[in-house]
This record gives C-alpha cells, sequence and structure tokens, in this order.
C-alpha cells in the first residue's frame, strides 16, 4: 500500500532539498516552539516527512527544532522538553529479559552508566542494545508533577506507546498522542500518519477532528486500493484535551 500525503487546501509546501539545520535547545517558555526527536533515523529515517512536518509547524508560526540519533539524550528529556510547546518523539522497542525499553538514541557509554547508575541497577535504563533504553519505570519515576507544564502538545511515535503516556499527562503536558500496540518506522506509515495530523492541525483544527480525520478513513476502509487489500486501522490516538489546537 502506497500512502500518498495531499496538501492542505491554501498551504502549498515547498520542500528544501538539504536537511534542516538542527538548533540548540530553547530556554524561552514563552515563545511557539516544537521540536521532532527521531532517535532512530539511522536505521529509519524519518527523511522528507521531517521537512513536511517542520513546513507545517512553521506555518503555524513554530519555531521547529530537529533531534535525530545521538543527539537524543536522556538529559535532554529530563531536562529539555519543558522548553517546547510541541513535543513529537519518534522511536521504537525492544525487549530485554522480558522487560520492554525505549530506544532513547544516546549511545550507552560508561559515563552515561555511570551518572545514572541507580536507574541501571533497578533495570529502569538498559544499554544491551548499544543504545540507551528507558522502560515504563524510568517514565513513572522520572517524570513528576509539573514537569512538562509548557508542553501544549507531546506525539509519542512508537509501538506501545500507550503503556507509558499517562506519566506525561501527570508531567503536565496538555494533551498526547500515542501509539497502542506494535507499529514500525519502515515504509513511512506512521511518519505519513503524524504528517497528516500535523497538516490537519495547522488549519486550526481541534486535536479530536485532526485525529478522527487522520485515522477514519482507514477504518472505514475507504483507503483500500485493492479487493485483496485487508482493512488497517492505525493504532493512533490521544489523551488529555481534545479541544486543543495549535494555533
Amino acid at each position: 500500500m502506497i500512502l500518498v500525503t495531499v496538501p492542505i487546501a491554501g498551504i502549498s509546501p515547498v520542500f528544501a532539498s538539504s536537511p534542516p539545520v538542527v538548533a540548540p535547545p530553547l530556554t524561552s517558555q514563552s515563545q511557539k516552539t516544537a521540536v521532532i526527536l527521531s532517535s532512530l533515523d539511522q536505521v529509519a529515517p524519518l527523511g522528507q516527512y521531517d521537512e513536511m512536518i517542520t513546513y507545517y509547524l512553521e506555518h503555524l508560526g513554530y519555531q521547529v527544532t530537529t533531534l535525530t540519533n545521538t543527539q537524543v539524550t536522556v538529559d535532554f528529556l529530563l531536562t529539555q522538553l519543558n522548553n517546547y510547546k510541541i513535543v513529537i518523539w519518534r522511536t521504537n522497542t525492544y525487549t530485554w529479559k522480558h522487560v520492554e525499553y525505549w530506544y532513547v538514541g544516546e549511545l550507552a557509554t560508561s559515563g552515561v552508566e555511570t551518572k545514572y547508575a541507580n536507574d541501571f541497577a533497578q533495570g529502569w535504563m538498559n544499554g544491551n542494545a548499544g543504545i540507551v533504553g528507558l522502560s515504563v519505570d524510568f517514565f513513572s519515576n522520572h517524570f513528576t508533577s509539573g514537569m512538562l507544564s509548557n508542553v501544549k502538545l507531546m506525539m509519542l511515535i512508537s509501538s506501545d506507546s500507550d503503556s507509558f503516556e499517562g506519566f506525561f499527562l501527570t508531567a503536565g503536558a496538555a494533551a498526547v498522542v500515542f501509539c497502542s500496540g506494535p507499529v514500525s518506522l519502515q515504509y513511512g506509515l506512521m511518519d505519513d500518519l503524524t504528517n497528516e495530523l500535523v497538516a490537519g492541525l495547522s488549519t486550526g483544527q481541534t486535536l479530536y477532528n485532526a485525529i478522527y480525520t487522520t485515522v477514519s478513513p482507514y477504518v472505514q476502509n475507504v483507503q483500500i486500493e485493492d479487493p485483496l487489500d485487508s482493512s488497517y486501522a492505525p493504532p493512533f490516538w490521544y489523551q488529555g484535551d481534545g479541544t486543543l489546537t495549535l494555533t
């Protein structure tokens, strides 16, 4: 199945031929800022979708930062997320000794293991994949009330992100988009859905309307191109303020 994103009426994006320049983390909570974190970009590149999503957010007046692979660190997740109104975290999972972990992007160096020795000892962090991974318990113990009070919308584009999205709401995020069950970052399906959702939000739609409009055509089988195709229901929904808009 090939997915094609149709530009929203009235918006004609022009995509640059080179990737966007990575800006340093911002510190002003009064600015309209957004960050895209692509933790596994080396093996599953976000590619053109980064430029497309950035375009729609910039159309709304947001200053967008993109961080990939090792630029996404544990320290950034714990200390910088609240500097952004919109956070899009694109990652996925692996399992070690029956515990599910989400890739951060940062390499599992001795320095990281020393700095977070207790988290590694408790099994809340893991480095056996060569990249730091975080468990549900890590999010439960580190994301406390008020920690994300500046975050308007968080999007967790990853398998089983429904397992920990509630901790970001408790920490203060107004709304969190998440995935239920396993998803793949390959073939661009989840990136296409993310882009469609952001495009909808860029026209002033509420979060509920934008996500419903994105998901419902698949659920209602409108997108099936061939009678032999099976129907597909995107594992894509939200918690929090459904009336939220990005304008």
